[in-house]
C-alpha cells in the first residue's frame, strides 16, 4: 500500500506544461491579446525594433555587396535577453509583429536572436485585435515572408545610402545638422516648387454679373454666362470694367427678357470607398486640423484595444491602419449590411467591393471598425476626444461606402435679355442614401440655395437689378498636410506608412514651417533643395522616387532580388556623389537671432534646429556652449507653487502645460490655462475647444463652467 501511496505522489507531481510565447510590437496590444488567449500563453511585446541599424554610421557594408551591418538597438539589451529566456520556457514561440513590411523584418530579426528557423510556421498576422482575428491567426501560423523582408531591407539599405552620404556634404557646405532624404527631400521640393509658383504668379482681373430677376412677384438670382450667336451660346469672359459696363447696359435696355430653357435632372453622387491611411489622413486634416502624426497615433490606440467594459472587455476598435487596400472581408460586409438594413432600410444599403489601384500592397483591408454594431455615440464615455472623433469618421466613412447614391433633383434655367444669356439653377435633397451617414469633409457640397420659382420655355421675366463685381484669379493654395499627402499617393512617392514621418522630419529639422495648417518653405529648406536640385537631380525628381518605389514593390513581389535593385541605383549616384564634393560651393545661412542674453558671456542667442526641434544657442561656440530651451509663456501662475505655466511638448509631439518649476512642481494641465481667475474658488480656468467651447476650472472640486467668448485665448 505504502509503495502504491508514493507512485501516486510521484504521478502528481508531473512536470507543468510548457506555455506558448506570442511576441507582439506594443505593450498595449499585448494586454489586449492576453486576454483573448487561455492559459497556455504568455503574451509579451518587443517594443518594436529590438534589432536595427546603428544612428552613428551607415552600417552598409558597400564593399561586400551592400551588406547591413544590424545591431541590437542600445537599450534593448536587457529586453532581448529577458525574450531570449521566455522563449527557451516556452513550447512554441509566435512572432505576431505588425502585419506589414516592417513588421516582417522585426520577427525575422526576432527569429534569428531567438533562434528560431524563419522558414519553420512562427509567423502570426492578424488584421485586427479582436478574439476571433487572433484566434483564426493562432492556427494558421506560416513562415517568415522573405520578399516582404528583403523589401524592407532595400528601403533601409537605400535610405541609409542616400542619407549618410548626401548629409555630410549639406554638414561641410551649407550648415550641421542638414539631412537629406529619398522622400523627405521631393517632399521639400514640392513645398518649395509650389511657394515658387505662388511667388511668380500674375493675378488676372475678370468680372462677373449678376442679375436679380423676377416673375410674377418672386426674385430669383441668376448670372451673366455669354451671348447667342448663330443659334449658339458662347460663353464670355468679361476682362475688364468697360466690359462688364458694357454688358450691364445691354441688359438694362434689352427689348426682352425671357425665359429660354428650363431643364430639370436627377443627379447622383456615389459614396467614398472606405478609408485607406492618406485618405484617413487627408480626412482628419481638413476636418479636426490634425497633422498626420496625431492621426496615426489616434489610430494607432484604436487598433490596439480599448477597455469598453462590461461583455467587450479590451477591444480593438479598427482594422490594422497602415494600408493603401480597399478590400473589405466578407463577414464584415454582410455585418455591415444588416446593421444598415435595419437601422436605415433596405433603400438605403447597397453592398460594394471597391477597386484597389494597381501600386496598392493590398496585403491588408481598408480601414474600418472591427464590429460596425460598436456605434461611436455608445463608447462615447470610454473615448478620449481625439478617439472619439476619429473613429467616428472611420465608423461613418466605412458604413457609408456600403450604402446607396444619394439623389439631387436639379434645375437649370437659361434666361436670354436680347442676345445675352443668364443662368440659375437649383438643387435639393430627394433621396439623401449615403448621406444620412456621412459627408467627407472634401466634397463639394451642393450649393443651399433657394428653391427657385415654377418657371416655363418663354415666360417673361423682369429685370429688377444688376451687380458687377471686380475679381482676381488666384494663386494656388500652399500645402496642408492632407494636400500634400494627396499629391504624394497620388505621384506614386512614399508609402502609407511613410507619409506621416515624412512630414514631420521636414518641419523639425526645419526645412518647412507651419503657419495654422500651411506648410511653408524656410530659407534653408529652399536652399537645401537648389543644392539638391543642381547636384542629385535624381534624387529630388518626382518620377525617378516613384520608379523606385516600384522596384521596392516589385522586390515585395518577389519578382526582383533587392541587392540588384542597390546595385543599379548606387553606381550612377557614387558617381554623382563625387561630382557633387567638388561642384557644391560652401553657403553660410545666417542663425536667427532673439532677444535672449545669454547668461554666460552676454551675446544675444540664435535659435538653432536639431532634430528635437528648435532651441537657444550661444553664437560664441566653441567658446561659450551655453544652449536654452524655448521658453513659451502664458502669464498664468501654477497653483501648486506660484511659478507660471508654460507651453510645453510632450515627446510624442502632443502640447500640454506645465509649472516652469517641473520637475520639483508636477502640476500639468491638457488644455490652455486663461489669465481670469475662477469666480467660485479662484482657481485657474482653463478653455476646452470643439464644436461648443466651454471654459472650465481645472479644480476639480470646482464645478464652475460656462460658455467660453469667441475672443478667448484658446488651445496652441
Amino acid at each position: 500500500m505504502a509503495k502504491e501511496s508514493e507512485k501516486k505522489k510521484t504521478a502528481s507531481k508531473k512536470k507543468p506544461t510548457k506555455k506558448n510565447l506570442l511576441i507582439v510590437e506594443s505593450p498595449a496590444k499585448a494586454a489586449t491579446i492576453k486576454k483573448y488567449l487561455g492559459s497556455n500563453y504568455n503574451v509579451t511585446a518587443s517594443m518594436g525594433h529590438v534589432i536595427d541599424l546603428p544612428k552613428s554610421s551607415m552600417a552598409i557594408d558597400i564593399e561586400n555587396d551592400f551588406e547591413p551591418k544590424y545591431i541590437t538597438i542600445r537599450g534593448k539589451g536587457e529586453l532581448l535577453a529577458s525574450l531570449k529566456s521566455e522563449a527557451k520556457k516556452s513550447n512554441k514561440v509566435y512572432l505576431a509583429t505588425d502585419p506589414d513590411r516592417e513588421g516582417e523584418a522585426i520577427s525575422w530579426h526576432l527569429a534569428q536572436a531567438l533562434n528560431i528557423d524563419p522558414a519553420s510556421e512562427c509567423r502570426v498576422t492578424f488584421n485586427e485585435v479582436t478574439k476571433t482575428a487572433v484566434k483564426e491567426a493562432i492556427k494558421k501560423p506560416r513562415e517568415i515572408d522573405m520578399n516582404l523582408v528583403d523589401a524592407q531591407q532595400a528601403r533601409r539599405v537605400l535610405d541609409r545610402i542616400v542619407g549618410y552620404s548626401i548629409s555630410p556634404i549639406l554638414w561641410e557646405k551649407v550648415k550641421r545638422g542638414l539631412s537629406a532624404g529619398r522622400v523627405q527631400s521631393v517632399a521639400t521640393r514640392m513645398i518649395c516648387e509650389r511657394e515658387d509658383e505662388i511667388v511668380n504668379f500674375t493675378p488676372k482681373e475678370y468680372w462677373t454679373i449678376d442679375a436679380e430677376l423676377a416673375v410674377k412677384n418672386r426674385a430669383f438670382s441668376a448670372r451673366y454666362f455669354g451671348k447667342i450667336k448663330d443659334g449658339k451660346v458662347s460663353e464670355a469672359e468679361l476682362g475688364s470694367a468697360d466690359e462688364a459696363q458694357r454688358i450691364v447696359s445691354e441688359l438694362k435696355s434689352a427689348k426682352s427678357i425671357s425665359v429660354a430653357s428650363v431643364k430639370t435632372a436627377q443627379k447622383q453622387r456615389n459614396p467614398k470607398p472606405p478609408f485607406t491611411t492618406s485618405t484617413m489622413q487627408q480626412d482628419a486634416s481638413r476636418r479636426y486640423g490634425y497633422q498626420a502624426a496625431r492621426t496615426m497615433q489616434i489610430a494607432q490606440t484604436l487598433y490596439e484595444g480599448i477597455n469598453l467594459g462590461g461583455s467587450l472587455g479590451t477591444v480593438g476598435l479598427i482594422t490594422y491602419m497602415r494600408t493603401d487596400s480597399l478590400r473589405i472581408a466578407d463577414d464584415a460586409q454582410k455585418e455591415a449590411v444588416e446593421y444598415l438594413a435595419e437601422h436605415y432600410g433596405a433603400e438605403y444599403v447597397r453592398a460594394k467591393q471597391y477597386k484597389t489601384k494597381k501600386s496598392a500592397q493590398d496585403a491588408h483591408e481598408a480601414i474600418r471598425p472591427t464590429s460596425i454594431n460598436i456605434v461611436p455615440a455608445d463608447i462615447r464615455d470610454k473615448l478620449t476626444d481625439d478617439q472619439y472623433k476619429l473613429y467616428r469618421l472611420i465608423w461613418e466613412r466605412f458604413a457609408a461606402s456600403q450604402m446607396t447614391p444619394a439623389v439631387y433633383d436639379t434645375v437649370q434655367v437659361s434666361a436670354a435679355a436680347d442676345d445675352n444669356i443668364l443662368r440659375a439653377s437649383s438643387s435639393a435633397v430627394s433621396f439623401k442614401g449615403y448621406m444620412a451617414v456621412y459627408v467627407e469633409s472634401s466634397e463639394t457640397k451642393e450649393e443651399k440655395s433657394k428653391a427657385l420659382p415654377k418657371l416655363e420655355d418663354n415666360m417673361p421675366l423682369t429685370l429688377k437689378d444688376t451687380d458687377a463685381k471686380q475679381h482676381f484669379t488666384q494663386p494656388p493654395a500652399r500645402y496642408s498636410d492632407a494636400t500634400l499627402i494627396q499629391e504624394l499617393e497620388e505621384k506614386g512617392i512614399g508609402r502609407p506608412s511613410t507619409y506621416a514621418p515624412t512630414i514631420s522630419t521636414i518641419v523639425s529639422r526645419g526645412y518647412v514651417a507651419r503657419n495654422k495648417r500651411q506648410l511653408i518653405p524656410t530659407e534653408l529648406g529652399t536652399i537645401t533643395t537648389d543644392i539638391m536640385k543642381k547636384n542629385f537631380k535624381d534624387i529630388v525628381d518626382t518620377d525617378f522616387t516613384a520608379n523606385m518605389e516600384n522596384e521596392l514593390d516589385e522586390i515585395e513581389e518577389g519578382e526582383r532580388e533587392w541587392k540588384s535593385v542597390i546595385r543599379e541605383f548606387y553606381a550612377p549616384f557614387e558617381e554623382t556623389l563625387e561630382q557633387a564634393k567638388t561642384n557644391i560651393e560652401k553657403i553660410k545661412i545666417k542663425d536667427e537671432e532673439s532677444d535672449v542674453i545669454c547668461d554666460k558671456c552676454g551675446r544675444k542667442m540664435v535659435y538653432k534646429i536639431s532634430k528635437y526641434g528648435k532651441f537657444l544657442a550661444c553664437p560664441g561656440f566653441p567658446e561659450c556652449r551655453n544652449t536654452k530651451t524655448i521658453r513659451r509663456g502664458t502669464g498664468v501662475e501654477c497653483p501648486k507653487c506660484g511659478g507660471e505655466i508654460l507651453i510645453k511638448t510632450s515627446k510624442r509631439g502632443k502640447t500640454y502645460y506645465g509649472c516652469e518649476n517641473s520637475p520639483k512642481c508636477d502640476y500639468i494641465m491638457w488644455y490652455r490655462p486663461l489669465k481670469e481667475k475662477c469666480p467660485v474658488c479662484g482657481g485657474v480656468l482653463m478653455k476646452k475647444n470643439g464644436k461648443n467651447p466651454t471654459v472650465v476650472c481645472a479644480n476639480e472640486d470646482c464645478t464652475y463652467t460656462r460658455k467660453a467668448d469667441k475672443d478667448e485665448d484658446g488651445e496652441d
